[in-house]
């Protein structure tokens, strides 16, 4: 079960009405075209063309799965208390002394440009249930980096 927001959720049901309505006969199309263009066992084209379908065939399946996974998080019912999902964080990097804000989403919603990262990140694993002014220890690639909570909204 994936817990998002309800802009996340609209947003993956718009994708998929997107690929369902416009890509697949986009895909369809080709493979017709293609074929018109006579022998199949050596059109290199009709082959790019079913390849292309298959790709799209399975992300239609992948976002389908997602979707019924889904679970929308009432963000009303949000607590501030500790981080959690759909949180907001202020924090302060210890070591350099950096501010940063990132919102906690779930995978299918992150996108560092817009400050969200997802729940299975380092960070957010690391940040997850502490509370404002608890110093964290976070394990990531480059080693371990020290922050601060300074604040918890609803993101």
């Amino acid at each position: 079960m994936a817990y998002m927001s309800q802009e996340g959720y609209d947003k993956l049901i718009a994708e998929l009405q997107r690929l369902e309505g416009i890509e697949r006969p986009k895909a369809s199309a080709a493979i017709a075209e293609a074929r018109e263009k006579g022998d199949l066992s050596e059109n290199s084209e009709y082959d790019a063309a079913k390849e292309a379908q298959a790709n799209l065939e399975d992300k239609i399946n992948r976002l389908k799965m997602t979707i019924s996974e889904a679970k929308v998080v009432d963000t009303s019912r949000l607590s501030t208390d500790a981080v959690q999902i759909l949180s907001k964080v202020e924090m302060t990097n210890l070591t350099n002394k950096a501010k940063m804000t990132y919102t906690i989403v779930s995978e299918s919603e992150a996108n560092l440009r817009e400050g969200k990262i997802s729940i299975k990140t380092p960070i957010a694993q690391g940040l997850l249930n502490h509370k404002v002014g608890d110093e964290v220890e976070v394990k990531i690639p480059r080693g371990t980096i020290k922050l601060r909570i300074d604040k918890i909204t609803v993101g």
